[in-house]
């Protein structure tokens, strides 16, 4: 990966090829748009907003060749734009300009809570917007054999509840992955071990904390129903992530050997309604009680 970081920061041709090939190949692999994004988000950080500004222009232009070529049309240049790269763009600038990653991560998610709010505006009513959006993969499931005609009813009623806090949260998850990418990235090129420094400090703040336990409790009164529900994913990755930064912390401050951590990001992919509801608790508890912070003032007392 340090050799994809070199590559990238050696000019904007390179650059370019990097996120743009990326890009178009993760139409076939999804996974791929981090690298994408997290190159637009390295050259950022270290350059600054406007080399990054150049790099997405010229990547835009480039895009929009090969889909014209390919697919007829520029437009997909468009969409990629929108989705992975104006958005790493402004992460990474905040970021450069605060050099505050909790702050930054904040902001992502406040921007998740606003994409709630617009496709709840935009979609009138988002359950049936849902419902109408998954009805092909539904009915192509019944003719299959798969599932059960009312029993997919049911299911796919289910899933439009959740869609749209879902949607969000992906999206906000993977804006902050290709945001640390990036940051890993530029610690790898120019500052060796200070990213893992700077994750392990993370912390989201108690205001999204109290937000997310009285979004839960209105949820729970509703019943599921409305905005709130809508909200509670996207604050619910913010604090899978402090679980995150406290499990690293953990293991670097007992002096784990890294076994731990991968079984834990393991655990994480196989089982990860379970495991990220578990991290996410955790990241709550540590908001509130701050486990890190005093194991460091006991640590500098006990000096």
């Amino acid at each position: 990966m340090r050799s994809i970081a070199s590559f990238i920061m050696r000019g904007y041709s390179q650059a370019t090829l990097v996120v743009t090939a990326s890009a178009m190949l993760s139409l076939l692999l999804p996974l791929l748009g981090l690298i994408s994004s997290g190159a637009v988000g390295l050259v950022t950080l270290r350059n600054g907003p406007r080399e990054g500004a150049v790099l997405v222009a010229l990547a835009t232009v480039a895009t929009a060749i090969i889909s014209t070529l390919a697919l007829g049309s520029p437009l997909a240049a468009v969409g990629v734009l929108a989705v992975l790269w104006i958005p790493i763009w402004g992460l990474a600038a905040i970021l450069r300009a605060t050099r505050a990653l909790g702050l930054t991560v904040r902001l992502a998610g406040l921007g998740g809570l606003v994409i709630v709010v617009v496709v709840n505006l935009l979609a009138g009513d988002p359950e049936v917007y849902w419902q109408q959006l998954m009805e092909p993969l539904r009915e192509s499931l019944v003719k299959d054999g798969l599932i059960e005609s009312d029993a997919s009813l049911a299911v796919f009623a289910g899933f439009a509840k959740w869609m749209t806090g879902a949607f969000a949260a992906a999206l906000v998850l993977q804006y902050l992955l290709s945001l640390f990418i990036a940051r890993w990235w530029q610690a790898q090129l120019y500052n060796p071990g200070g990213f893992g420094q700077e994750f392990r400090g993370l912390s989201v703040g108690r205001a999204a904390a109290v937000l997310f336990l009285v979004l839960l409790v209105w949820a729970v009164l509703a019943q599921g129903a409305g905005v709130a529900a809508d909200f509670i994913p996207v604050l619910g990755v913010l604090l899978l992530l402090q679980g995150l930064a406290f499990a690293h912390w953990l293991a670097n401050h007992r002096g784990l050997q890294q076994g731990w951590l991968v079984g834990l990001y393991v655990l994480l992919v196989f089982f990860m309604p379970q495991v990220s509801l578990l991290l996410a608790s955790v990241g709550l508890v540590d908001v509130w009680v701050d486990i890190r912070g005093r194991v460091a003032q006991r640590d500098r007392s006990g000096r």
